[in-house]
């Protein structure tokens, strides 16, 4: 296959990224409303204690899963042109290291079990290294369909994976009512991508051999996984040491309410990174454009998001008990902390785009270490307080990194700390303030749950935008928002844009 097959028809990037963040927003709604459905669901199915279990494992398997890909998924994307020869080397890299990958998590499994003293989680970390080998085995599939901008299929594979995992775990709790049913729509969320990956993509795989030029995609691919690295302990240490020093029924707690606040925020900035990072990366040797594109999308994101968790944070005493049941009460003050750290991340997130973008793989994994240091020193200061401490100084050390972040950023390449803070801060002082007066206001609201809820929603929302049509770049992003309303879509700015 030729290297121009690799990539979008020519001239198509404008329409090829207009459709697919629209196509991308869409299946992530589905997406994000998916996963809340399974956190509200099986919650009422299942026990603290099931989460507890799957959330010992969590862990140990992002661990392994850091070394799996080694950024050779990022490195297909971002290479300017690239071979059939180089993409198969990389298809066989992946498959091998993933192999590997199975075999250590299933020697590991009774060493995990021992540390945390639960038997029950042996048998899951050996059963997860299935989980291991079919992301491995559509690695390189999915990144040639996103190098090529297929939008529209990878949209369609990502909604059918996430409604057949939640029905599998539905399913599986009919058959057995305990963590093996979230084991088993995990395991379909993960299995289900790589058939489709497999054949929607025109390229196969050929039998290994040595290409030249490989080790500079090794290279851009070994600092996309440092970064992994360091960040692991950023998101998954807290896990560990809940777990550790507070056993599973804290865990689950928190676990719950991280998966209803920061995991959905994830869902909303991590897939967009299918659109964007090959966009800006055909874009980074034209500054103007390729500012214009990220600070077009970024408002963007952040009017979507960013209100919904100020409502959600200051009703969080209405809304856990609500949509998870009262048994999970006692989650409320941690998703209060853990939701200003959500009052951040969408802002913070997609830097990542940046860094890959322009190649600074290295950028990004110093930038990992720096997060990794200050979040595990946030966790060891609030572990004592159980997992709430925990969720209060993570989400300080957020406040903390933000501003150093975005100068590190703006140290090179088109985009300055200056244009961020012009661009975002209209939205994140607007929803800061939508939390404070949401949360005023909330005695005043009706005693039906729904109804104040709703008013909460429609309130917060309202602050939101109300405080960002104060400022220019406000007024600016909002009018774009009201452009996508009829579906005419995004595009990258004309080459003069601003």
């Amino acid at each position: 296959m030729e290297t121009s097959a690799f990539d979008p028809p020519e001239g198509s990037l404008r329409k090829s990224v207009g459709r697919g963040a629209i196509v991308t927003a869409m299946a992530q709604g589905v997406r994000v409303a998916t996963q809340i459905v399974s956190v509200i669901v099986l919650s009422r199915l299942l026990s603290p204690q099931d989460f507890g279990v799957v959330a010992m494992c969590a862990p140990v398997l992002a661990f392994i899963a850091l070394f799996q890909d080694f950024g050779l998924t990022q490195a297909t994307i971002q290479k300017t042109g690239i071979r059939h020869e180089e993409v198969n080397t990389l298809f066989w890299i992946n498959t091998a290291v993933s192999a590997v990958l199975a075999c250590v998590l299933a020697g590991a499994a009774p060493l995990v079990a021992g540390f945390y003293g639960e038997p029950r989680v042996a048998g899951l970390v050996a059963a997860f290294g299935l989980q291991i080998m079919a992301y491995g085995l559509g690695a390189q599939h999915l990144a040639l369909l996103t190098r090529r901008m297929e939008f529209t299929r990878l949209a369609v594979i990502d909604v059918a994976s996430a409604v057949c995992g939640l029905a599998v775990s539905i399913g599986w709790t009919f058959i057995d009512r305990s963590y093996w049913a979230l084991f088993a729509g995990t395991l379909t969320g993960a299995v289900l991508p790589t058939l489709c990956y497999w054949a929607f993509s025109r390229w196969r795989p050929g039998l290994p051999r040595k290409v030249e030029g490989i080790g500079q995609m090794l290279h851009f691919g070994a600092g996309i996984t440092g970064f992994n690295f360091a960040n692991f302990f950023a998101r998954n240490l807290d896990n560990v040491l809940i777990g550790k020093f507070w056993g599973e029924a804290q865990l689950g707690l928190y676990d719950r309410a991280y998966k209803l606040l920061l995991f959905p925020l994830s869902q909303i900035t991590n897939p967009l990174s299918k659109v964007m990072v090959p966009a800006l990366s055909r874009l980074k040797d034209e500054p103007d454009r390729y500012r214009s594109a990220y600070l077009r999308v970024m408002p963007l994101i952040l009017l979507v998001a960013l209100p919904g968790v100020a409502f959600a944070t200051a009703m969080s005493d209405r809304l856990i008990p609500f949509v998870l049941g009262e048994q999970w009460r006692a989650s409320a003050d941690i998703f209060v902390a853990l939701g200003f750290a959500g009052l951040l991340q969408p802002l913070n997130n997609p830097a990542g785009w940046l860094f890959v973008s322009q190649g600074r793989s290295g950028d990004f994994m110093r930038w990992g270490i720096v997060t990794a240091v200050t979040s595990v020193l946030a966790f060891a200061i609030g572990l004592p307080y159980g997992a709430l401490g925990v969720a209060i100084v993570y989400a300080i050390s957020e406040y903390l990194r933000t501003p150093f972040l975005w100068l590190y950023v703006g140290r090179t390449g088109p985009l300055r700390a200056s244009h961020v803070l012009h661009a975002a801060t209209p939205f994140v002082l607007g929803a800061h303030l939508a939390l404070a007066l949401v949360w005023l206001a909330k005695p005043m609201l009706p005693p039906q749950p729904i109804v104040a809820l709703a008013g909460g929603a429609v309130l917060s929302y309202a602050i939101t935008i109300v405080v960002a049509s104060a400022f220019g770049a406000g007024r600016e992003a909002l009018r774009e928002a009201v452009k996508l309303i009829p579906a005419r879509g995004f595009s990258a700015a004309p080459s003069g844009a601003k």
